[in-house]
This record gives structure tokens, sequence and C-alpha cells, in this order.
């Protein structure tokens, strides 16, 4: 083999004085271009999104409620999620390689999979609240308080930071892969792997089980909104007021299908390949992986659009927090929603 060969050569590995070196991915300048373009607006939606959220329920009294605290909770660990997480698996995923090493690689995957399991929750979290306050709203009140909901808030954060890291830096989820791991292991790989117990305990804990909390959840709150919808609409006496509440109870109804439906197609993919691939032998490729998880982390920049776009009080507050910045003009007593 010549020189150029090896410079040739040396140019797709991710460190080109290592002989145990990944490979980089080979693009075409082109498609890398385009790619980094499309993942730092996914990215920047998902973190100023997020904010908007978090500085609209901070600012306004009204829109501090319990329901929206979780809300907020919600934004704050998809912020995070695309400020401390996704531009680095940007660079990952791009170029193939991992360039930090390996502490922070384990750092890295233990924040990845606290903020997503952290967002899951909250999700979760959502659709008690919103079926206590559709399904039982004379008990939802004497229930639910600033209190308990940051009760169950803190809840969600530790277990998702004790959970990801302590099965992370454990290193349990790879039992019985040591041969695995050491005859694909190179300089500039970050990845966790998941045993078949773990591939299956994993995903059922983390997304399978709260899906089908929210989506049981959310089936009734659907079904009761379409009810009162119904009764609201065949009332004569009621007027104007009862269509305009048969209306709100429709569109309440439409904007929690929009959000259990964006969950699950953006979460089902990747997790549905995260538990079957211990038991295919690992042939999933890494490039399919990597496009299933961002798949993933597109829900984190969905929800604050779903929240902007179907809520009346979000888009208030976003005008009023704009003119704010822009006028000087302080309106953190104005009424959001009658």
């Amino acid at each position: 083999m010549t020189s150029n060969d090896n410079q040739t050569e040396n140019m797709f590995l991710c460190f080109p004085l290592r002989p145990d070196s990944c490979l980089k991915l080979h693009r075409l300048t082109v498609v890398k271009g385009a790619m980094y373009v499309l993942m730092v607006l996914m990215i920047l939606t998902t973190v100023f999104g997020n904010l908007l959220i978090i500085i609209s329920i901070s600012y306004f009294k009204q829109l501090q409620s319990p329901t929206h605290l979780i809300v907020r909770s919600l934004a704050a660990s998809d912020c995070l999620l695309g400020s401390l997480v996704m531009p680095y698996s940007m660079v990952r995923s791009v170029e193939g390689c991992w360039y930090l090493g390996d502490f922070v690689c384990e750092v890295h995957s233990s924040l990845d999979m606290s903020f997503c399991i952290s967002s899951i929750l909250h999700l979760s979290l959502i659709s008690v609240d919103r079926y206590m306050a559709i399904c039982d709203p004379l008990r939802y009140r004497m229930r639910v308080t600033n209190n308990t909901v940051t009760a169950f808030i803190i809840f969600i954060w530790l277990f998702s930071f004790v959970y990801s890291f302590s099965v992370v830096f454990s290193g349990i989820t790879a039992d019985g892969l040591e041969m695995l791991i050491l005859q694909t292991y190179c300089v500039g790989s970050c990845v966790v792997f998941f045993n078949k117990q773990w591939g299956i305990v994993c995903p059922i804990l983390t997304f399978f089980l709260p899906g089908m909390i929210m989506s049981s959840l959310y089936l009734k709150i659907f079904y009761v909104a379409q009810k009162h919808a119904k009764v609201m609409s065949e009332r004569v006496t009621g007027g104007m007021k009862s269509q305009s509440s048969a209306h709100r109870e429709r569109k309440a109804a439409k904007t929690l299908a929009i959000v259990m439906g964006v969950f699950l197609l953006c979460w089902l993919p990747y997790f549905t390949a995260a538990a079957l691939d211990p038991f295919l032998n690992f042939w999933t490729p890494a490039v399919v992986f990597d496009a299933l998880f961002w798949f993933a982390y597109f829900n984190s920049t969905c929800n604050p659009l779903i929240y902007g776009f179907f809520y009346p009080c979000f888009q208030k507050a976003f005008k009023i927090l704009i003119s704010t910045y822009i006028c000087g003009n302080k309106h953190s007593n104005t009424l959001i929603f009658e």
C-alpha cells in the first residue's frame, strides 16, 4: 500500500493517528451540509420553543396552575435535551464519530436517557391531570394542588436521573455481551448496549407502560369530551354559549388526540427497534438507530409547537411577551383567558 493510499484511508478515520479508530461515515459534502442545517433548525426550534413556554408560564400569574406547572417542567426537560444533548448527537450522527472520550460519552448517554424519560413521564402526568380534571372535576380542585404536582415533578426528575445514570455507569445492561463489545469496540464510538433482559425491561418501563396509561386515559378523556360536546350542541336553550362550549370541548378532544398521536408516532418506532434488536443479534444498522432516535427527539420539538398552535392562552401569552420585549411594557397580571 502506498503512502497516498494510507492518507486516503486515514481521511475516513475518526482519529487518523489511532489504528483502532472507528471509521467515519462517508457522505457527500452536500448531504452533510443538508443534515447539519436540518438538525440545527430542529435544535433551535426545540430550545427556543420550549424556552418560550417556560417564560410564558413563569411570567404570567394566570398560567401558574397545576397543569401548567407540569407543562413548564416538560418544557424544561425538552429544552435541556435540545441544548445539552442534541448538539453532540448531531455531530455523532453526521460524522459517525464521537470525539469527546468514553467518560463524556457515558455522561451524554445518561443525560440523553434522563431527559427523554423525563419528557415521557411528564406527558404521562399531564394525561393523568387532564383525566382527573375532565372526568372527576369535583374532586380535582381538592386533590390536585400546586404542592401535589410539584411533588410528582420532583419524583419524575429524580427517578429519570437516578435510573439513567445508574444504568449507564453500572454497565448492567451489557452483562453477557462482553465478547460482542470487545469485537465491535473502536475509538470514536459511543454506544450503550442492552442485553435481552434490559432490552425488554427498559422499553416497557420507560415507554410502553407510560404509553399504555396515556392511551387509555386519553381515550377515556376523548370519549367524555365528545359526549359533553354532543350534549351541549343538542341544547336549544343555551344558544351561542352552549355552541361555544361544545366547540371548545371538541377542540380540546382534538388537541389531546394530536398530542397522543405525535407522541406515539415519534417514539414507537425507536422503542420497538430497541426492544427487538437484542433478539435479532444486533443486526440493526447504527444509521437506522440514529434516524429513529432523531425521529424520537422530534417529539420534544413538536411539544411547544402543539401548545403554541392549539392552545389560545399560549398564543396570547406569546404575543404579549413579544410586545413586552419590543415595547418594554409589563403585563404579568394580564388575563390570558377569561
